[in-house]
């Protein structure tokens, strides 16, 4: 008679890289993997992200704090069809965003303040009204008991240049700490949080991910959607800035994924002893791939809050998260 124990679940943590509208994507790998769950298999030990990453990350977080998966799944479909631009006149903002955007890459713009403008105060106060209609922020405390999985949101201290991931298990997850990882330079001003003044993740670390480490997790599931590749070099005004924001995008992330290399490196040739902290962690990639409307994703277009638009990427991201499940599963058998 086989006595054998069945094994432990794997430890897991997801990292939610930044990258304002295209997380969309990042919220339907959420919904399909939270929809697909198997405790047996997989313990959520950590959630981490930036900007974008980090309103994912943390509807994720709080609808598991408030009662489980379904309504981590409920906050972010309704935070993603909140967000998108339906009413005519939210329309022809929208349009008129992604405009302009564009148009800054092609031609200089005046050397004045950009957050006094009507749509920098509006787009902010909107912002905030999304979040508390769907996050419970005077239920959050600090969980030093470490009850739930770990919560990391990162951004970048405008003064002192110093990196900041705040941790659930250390400090109280506000609105102002995920505005001040949203608070893209060109559009926002910067957050004042506990003595700090900071601005978008992006610039620290998109996402975080060594914290992670703090958790033990056996693995490290990464929703990257700013591409590593592309195809031909970039020749235009729009295509260079494109590639120069992608590559920003995810050169924190590449070098906080070296790290785990490195202590991967270190571990395996006994060069540094498995402790609390550091253990073998394997690290996956969940990417957004090129689709038909997503070829012409850029910079711009993480400013597109098209239904549509919105629509696709949501769909992509629970495509892309049932062919990770294969072939994890494929792998696992």
């Amino acid at each position: 008679m086989d006595t054998a124990s069945p094994a432990a679940p794997r430890r897991v943590a997801i990292a939610c890289q930044g990258g304002g509208s295209h997380t969309a994507f990042t919220a339907g790998v959420l919904m399909r993997l939270l929809a697909s769950h198997d405790p047996t298999r997989h313990e959520l030990v950590g959630l981490s992200g930036t900007s974008g990453g980090a309103v994912c990350a943390l509807l994720t977080w709080d609808g598991l704090r408030r009662g489980g998966p379904e309504l981590a799944r409920d906050a972010l479909d309704g935070f993603w069809a909140d967000n998108a631009a339906t009413a005519v006149a939210d329309r022809l903002a929208n349009a008129w965003t992604v405009w302009a955007s564009t148009l800054t890459n092609l031609v200089a713009t005046p050397p004045l303040s950009p957050y006094d403008s009507f749509g920098a105060v509006v787009g902010r106060r909107r912002f905030r009204r999304m979040l508390d209609r769907r996050v419970d922020f005077a239920g959050i405390g600090v969980d030093d008991a470490g009850a739930l999985p770990m919560l990391l949101v990162g951004a970048v201290d405008v003064l002192s240049g110093e990196f900041a991931a705040f941790n659930s298990r250390r400090d109280r997850i506000t609105a102002e700490v995920i505005l001040a990882s949203a608070a893209v330079p060109g559009l926002f001003r910067a957050v004042h949080v506990d003595g700090g003044t900071y601005w978008d993740g992006k610039f620290s670390q998109n996402p975080p991910v060594r914290e992670l480490l703090d958790v033990q997790p056996d693995e490290i599931w990464v929703i990257q959607v700013n591409p590593r590749r592309r195809s031909t070099v970039p020749q235009t005004v729009v295509e260079i800035a494109d590639r120069r924001n992608e590559l920003a995008g995810n050169l924190s992330l590449h070098q906080e994924l070296y790290f785990i290399e490195q202590v991967n490196r270190l571990i395996e040739n006994d060069l540094l002893r498995p402790t609390s902290r550091y253990t073998p962690t394997t690290v996956r990639v969940i990417e957004l791939t090129r689709t038909r409307t997503s070829r012409s994703l850029g910079a711009s277009s993480k400013l597109n809050r098209d239904p549509a638009f919105i629509r696709e990427l949501l769909d992509h991201g629970r495509q892309r998260a049932d062919a990770f499940l294969t072939a994890l599963r494929v792998g696992e058998a």
